[in-house]
């Protein structure tokens, strides 16, 4: 048997995956009595103690735990787990396989995942009745055939493609299936990407624009580090160093739904080993940032215990010490370009703007790869290469040097002959 500890109205719940005879799903909820805050441990212990007794015995709890029943309706004793798994509708197991995987994916990547689930793919395989033995390749190709119908990008179908396809790999890993639908389904062909971005007196614009905006620290540290939104918003106090003038990028700060509450989630785990940089301190920043470093001081005895004290080794808070969600930040820039009359570009773009600054600029490549903190060269020259004009004007130089043709004779002596007709 598997399970899930689930919060409702505020108390933990063990949530058994239980199934009648036809395999069909039958989640039994099962009140644990502890609150939410700070007890998730313990329901998490009180989960593996009932599944330890249901699995001996074959009894659950009644209420909380106070006497036992034999389940009628569960998976009986002895039944093989292979077709167990297998006659899942096709939603529940990726449910169930999302959960079990919380624990090794980063919390935003859980959150794209259970978005995904709960969206589009519920959306269209629930009403079909699938189960997991049943889904085809045709079934796979024409449901992404619809997301392209619908308008989106390959791109789109093809995170959709990757993350089924790793949810059935495990399915055959676990015996649950003989062998993966996907390994006859062709990879989506990816769009090429070419970004927006901001010429050099679009982003002084906008600069000078955003000046009294909450938001102009982090759009000035994304356009002059070309930093990730995350990478932004995890900037801490002690990561800055305005002795030896440096920064290090060690933190981000993405965000995750909590029942049914957005709330930003801190984490030193990286994108890549390459996020993890060290980058020179730029004066106009360093004025900037002593100057937040003073308003967040003053707002904070001015406040007082109205001041949120959980984010103050955090460089980018709001008036109340809170830190900046990442959609609020998505969602105002756009905003303040629209207020503003701006060119519209997304917030990633000022990303993709600094870069473009730098190799018209003459940046070699290879460094403009370490200053973003891509993990291979092949990324940044795939989205970039196309704007490296000044290398091309030096292939020109040379193709037309060793193409010239010599200059014609001045005075005509070499003159060829008219042929005779």
């Amino acid at each position: 048997m598997t399970g899930f500890v689930q919060v409702k109205s505020g108390k933990y719940y063990a949530v058994l995956n239980l199934y009648d005879e036809n395999g069909k799903r039958k989640p039994k909820w099962i009140s644990t009595g502890l609150p939410e805050r700070g007890n998730k441990r313990k329901a998490e212990a009180m989960l593996k103690e009932i599944i330890a007794r249901y699995e001996k015995t074959g009894e659950l709890p009644i209420g909380r735990g106070h006497s036992y029943e034999k389940v009628a309706n569960g998976l009986p004793v002895g039944r093989s787990v292979t077709v167990l798994k297998a006659d899942m509708l096709l939603i529940d197991y990726l449910q169930e396989w999302l959960y079990l995987h919380k624990s090794t994916i980063q919390a935003a990547t859980y959150n794209s995942y259970s978005n995904m689930i709960s969206g589009r793919i519920d959306k269209h395989f629930r009403p079909l009745g699938l189960y997991l033995k049943e889904i085809t390749p045709q079934i796979i190709e024409q449901f992404e055939e619809e997301i392209l119908l619908e308008g989106y990008t390959t791109n789109t179908a093809i995170h959709y493609h990757a993350v089924l396809r790793k949810a059935f790999q495990d399915a055959v890993k676990k015996d649950y299936l003989p062998k993966n639908p996907f390994d006859k389904v062709d990879r989506p062909r990816k769009n090429t990407f070419h970004p927006k971005f901001y010429s050099q007196e679009e982003v002084q614009l906008l600069l000078e624009t955003a000046k009294n905006d909450p938001l102009h620290l982090c759009i000035m540290i994304a356009a002059y580090y070309g930093l990730r939104r995350s990478e932004v918003l995890g900037l801490t106090w002690s990561s800055i160093d305005f002795v030896d003038k440096k920064i290090v990028i060690e933190r981000k700060v993405t965000e995750q739904q909590v029942n049914g509450k957005f709330i930003p989630i801190v984490s030193n785990v990286m994108k890549n080993k390459s996020s993890y940089r060290t980058m020179p301190l730029i004066p106009a920043v360093e004025q900037e940032l002593i100057h937040q470093k003073e308003r967040q001081k003053m707002l904070r005895n001015l406040l007082g215990n109205q001041y949120n004290d959980q984010y103050l080794d955090y460089v980018c808070t709001d008036q109340m010490g809170r830190l900046f969600r990442p959609n609020f930040v998505t969602e105002h820039f756009e905003n303040l370009l629209k207020h503003y009359n701006l060119k519209r570009i997304r917030f990633h773009d000022l990303r993709h703007t600094c870069a473009s600054l730098m190799l018209a600029n003459g940046v070699p490549m290879k460094q403009i790869q370490e200053w973003l903190g891509h993990s291979t060269f092949s990324t940044t020259a795939d989205i970039y290469a196309h704007l490296e004009y000044k290398s091309k004007l030096q292939s020109a130089q040379t193709i037309s040097s060793v193409l010239e043709m010599p200059a014609p004779p001045e005075n005509g002596a070499d003159k060829v002959p008219d042929v005779e007709q």
